[in-house]
Order: C-alpha cells, then structure tokens, then sequence
C-alpha cells in the first residue's frame, strides 16, 4: 500500500489549517496589548525619564562621562608616568627620595647654619 489513506489525508489538511491559523493568531494588531499599563514607581519613572534621547540628564551625564574619560587618559595617566620617569630615572638627585641626614654629635658643626651643636647638659640625677 502506498500513499496515505483518505481519512490520513484530511486529518494532515486539518493540522496544516490549524497551525496556519494558529500562527496567524500570533499576530499582534497594532491595538495590542490590550492590557492597562500600571503606573511607574518613582524609580522607573526616573529612568523613563532620564533614558530619553534628549533628556538633560542624560546629556550632561554624558557630558561628565566624556569630560572624565578624557582627564584620566589624556591628563592625569600621561602626567603621572612622565613624574615618575622624571622622578626615579632622569633626575640626577630625586626630589620624592630622602637621603639618611647624618647624625648629629655634641660638637658637630650643621652644615646649612655653620653653628655648632652644644654639649648635653650634665644632669645629676638616676638615670
């Protein structure tokens, strides 16, 4: 027997009508959703509004944003890797290292005064 039998047949061209029809209720219409749309919170509506296009917000937080982004990678990154080769690499006496001062003694003379530094007064007492 080959083919499919009467009864097979309509039973297969009442499946392909449903599913095209079934599809083709899928559809929206332009009208659709029909349901109420419930109100905003104020959260939502801050971002309905802000999220706009042509907000002011979204223009000066943009603004903001950019002017940023351009401080940090044309300004302050490029500033900062150029103090610091200066600093540590080309400098011949580093401004940010402090050299170990020498200690002073009673009698030593400072160098940037030329006064001499006293004696330690004797002091008669328990230690």
């Amino acid at each position: 027997m080959s083919g499919y039998t009467p009864d097979e047949k309509l039973r297969f061209e009442q499946l392909t009508k449903l599913r095209r029809q079934w599809l083709k209720d899928q559809e929206l219409s332009p009208r659709e959703p029909v349901i109420q749309a419930k109100p905003l919170g104020p959260v939502a509506k801050f971002w309905e509004a802000f999220l706009k296009p042509q907000s002011l917000w979204r223009l000066y937080t943009y603004k903001a944003y950019r002017g940023g982004v351009f401080t940090l990678t044309r300004l302050l990154i490029p500033a900062w890797i150029v103090h610091y080769c200066v600093k540590y690499h080309i400098a011949q006496r580093p401004y940010g290292i402090v050299e170990v001062k020498p200690k002073l003694f009673p009698g030593d003379t400072i160098l940037e005064t030329g006064e001499v530094v006293p004696d330690l007064p004797e002091t008669h007492g328990h230690h």
